[in-house]
């Protein structure tokens, strides 16, 4: 039988939040990463985050101003997705929505080595199906870094009903470089951690709806009573509120229980356009100096 392959190159699709968090860690760590995305400005500006976010931990000694170095001279950037052919893992971060990720995968799959490892950082998509779409079932996975990527510890690796073990060994050996820990999760909707903490967000957006509390109220309510760094709403915002409604929709298509209907109000947050820090708007407005609730 053959052992786990060797990684050694990484390609990233997706040069947005978890894109370029994910090309961060993986330069750091000593992988050469080839960072994707259709469009030149998003490629510039996720250098520029990632050579911000490596200033951030030299400046407080958490790297050395050498490794920073090393590491921004690691990622190289293309809007040529067959680009990626030749490395050895590839790592899909667009958008949460399956018919664009099969589509990348249509358009990747022609240049890439028989050896290429393929996996979606997807945060709910079944991992049997997007992998059914593609021609190595056996060598996909789900790999779901948490958002932000150069500070959350968790990885949740998922195996779809094809994958093989000397993938999953192969993905685990990366995590283990990168400094973080692995959480096996089986493949139903959401995994483990957003199956329990989307709900737990659309529960406090239906707390809002319902006029229970306001913003201000319920945010503060979880992060006295609970002990939560961030309340729920205000992590909504963070995460991307078009993301916290694809995911619930994924929770109530796949599992067909009422209780992860998405609440209304999050879907008309949604169709406004206000999706959180990344629009400017979203339960709270961040146009000011500080943000404001909006409700």
């Amino acid at each position: 039988m053959e052992g786990p392959v060797e990684i050694r190159s990484v390609g990233v699709i997706g040069a947005g939040q978890m894109g370029n968090g994910i090309a961060h860690v993986c330069a750091l760590s000593g992988y050469d990463v080839l960072l994707n995305d259709i469009s030149q400005e998003a490629l510039d500006r996720a250098l520029a985050t990632i050579n911000k976010n490596l200033d951030r931990q030299v400046s407080r000694e958490k790297i050395t101003q050498a490794e920073k170095d090393a590491a921004m001279a690691r990622i190289s950037t293309t809007m040529v997705l067959a680009d990626l052919g030749p490395t050895d893992l590839v790592i899909e971060a667009a958008t949460e929505k399956e018919h664009v990720k099969e589509a990348i995968f249509a358009d990747l799959l022609p240049h890439l080595k028989p050896t290429t490892i393929l996996t979606s950082n997807t945060s709910s998509i079944s991992i049997t199906r997007l992998a059914s779409r593609t021609d190595r079932p056996e060598k996909f996975m789900g790999f779901h870094f948490m958002n932000p990527v150069p500070v959350m510890q968790l990885v949740e690796l998922i195996r779809g009903i094809a994958t093989d073990s000397e993938t999953y060994e192969a993905c685990l050996k990366v995590v283990e470089r990168l400094g973080k820990t692995a959480s096996s999760a089986e493949d139903f909707p959401a995994f483990i951690v957003n199956r329990i903490l989307m709900p737990m967000i659309n529960e406090a957006v239906y707390t809002l709806y319902e006029g229970v509390g306001n913003v201000k109220s319920i945010d503060g309510a979880m992060r006295l009573g609970a002990n939560h760094p961030m309340g729920p709403l205000e992590l909504a915002d963070f995460i991307g509120l078009d993301t916290c409604l694809a995911i619930m929709n994924v929770l109530h298509d796949g599992l067909a229980d009422t209780k992860y209907r998405p609440c209304p109000l999050l879907t008309k947050y949604v169709e406004a356009g206000w999706l959180g820090r990344k629009t400017g708007r979203g339960f709270y407005d961040y146009r000011g100096e500080e943000p404001v609730p909006t409700r």
